[in-house]
């Protein structure tokens, strides 16, 4: 069963002094897994996350869990509340967000995810196939005014 929260299994344990933008290489790869973040991001997407650095509403970023800190997970930052961010996954039957846990601390939000890299699948043979894969397999990360609307709505 594919995990509800977004973990990011892949991300490597940060220092405190990476955490808060200070390390000498500020960019970190992070894999996504489950449900939580789709259309957006599918299960096995790559990221390209920059710690530290200002997060703006709409923004998909990195966090540690509020309740399980050694827990990462992707979530889309909403807006900024009285304590912290209000996060949401794009993908509103998975859960696992402020929802569920409420407002996040700033200190838990490490970094915001710039670029992500769609894995090529074994089964993608044809050229056409190729060729798909190869347009749309990296895409930058910008904040999501399509689903703004949506995310204001919940």
């Amino acid at each position: 069963m594919e995990d509800r929260t977004g973990e990011v299994p892949g991300m490597p344990e940060l220092s405190q002094e990476s955490e808060r933008g200070r390390s000498p290489a500020p960019f970190g790869l992070a894999e996504v897994t489950g449900p939580s973040m789709v259309p957006t991001l599918q299960h096995g997407d790559q990221l390209l996350v920059r710690y530290g650095g200002v997060v703006r509403p709409g923004d998909i970023v990195v966090l540690r869990h509020p309740f399980q800190q050694d827990l990462l997970v992707v979530k889309r930052a909403v807006e900024r509340r009285e304590g912290g961010w209000w996060v949401l996954g794009d993908n509103p039957y998975a859960g696992g967000d402020s929802t569920d846990y409420g407002v996040v601390p700033e200190e838990l939000v490490l970094g915001r995810a710039w670029l992500r890299v769609r894995p090529f699948k074994a089964g993608q043979r044809s050229p056409l196939a190729v060729l798909g894969w190869a347009v749309s397999a990296v895409r930058p990360l910008l904040g999501d005014r399509s689903a703004s609307r949506r995310l204001r709505a919940r």
